[in-house]
């Protein structure tokens, strides 16, 4: 079974990632869920091991953590991460090599011959912004694979780019990346 790792930073999108683990597990994908810890008070980890059958993890520190070094561990077992919706907040740590959290340290400990794939969801307005862009660029250049974002109604009452990619387009790009 092929195992991939989804990660889930905090945006109004974290709804489609929800359905996103759902429809991997149902592909035939082992999936574990790393939330940051923004994302966890959006959703409840909970209902990502309801999907995946697998404890979502938001911290390798405290009473849920798993073994002596998670972001390790973690990072061997996945052939794939994916990090859907991928914030500009997120985005920008990566770039940087910050490994801040749970998500951003499996981010640097994964092998580069693994591949990564960055889902990015934020207002058109973020989305455009010579930061986010040239980190999204810097990401890319570092081996990222990127899954561009989706246009139409915004969250926030705009329209247009910047809509995390439908679930179903996810998976089919999971399948390219480790078929």
């Amino acid at each position: 079974m092929k195992q991939v790792l989804l990660g889930v930073s905090a945006s109004v999108a974290v709804y489609k990632a929800c359905d996103l683990a759902s429809k991997l597990t149902q592909a035939g994908f082992e999936v574990r869920c790393l939330l940051t810890e923004n994302a966890a008070k959006l959703v409840h980890p909970q209902l990502f091991e309801a999907v995946t059958g697998h404890p979502a993890q938001v911290s390798e520190w405290g009473e849920a953590r798993h073994g002596a070094m998670d972001h390790i561990t973690l990072a061997r077992w996945g052939q794939l991460l994916v990090v859907a919706p991928a914030t500009a907040d997120f985005i920008a740590r990566a770039s940087l090599g910050l490994a801040g959290d749970l998500l951003t340290t499996v981010a640097l400990a994964m092998e580069p011959s693994k591949p990564r794939l960055l889902c990015p969801a934020m207002n058109p307005v973020m989305l455009d912004a010579p930061a986010v862009r040239r980190n999204i660029e810097r990401l890319v250049q570092d081996g990222w694979h990127l899954q561009e974002p989706g246009e139409g109604h915004m969250a926030c009452g705009e329209a247009g780019r910047g809509r995390l990619s439908e679930p179903e387009v996810i998976v089919q790009r999971v399948r390219t990346l480790i078929p």
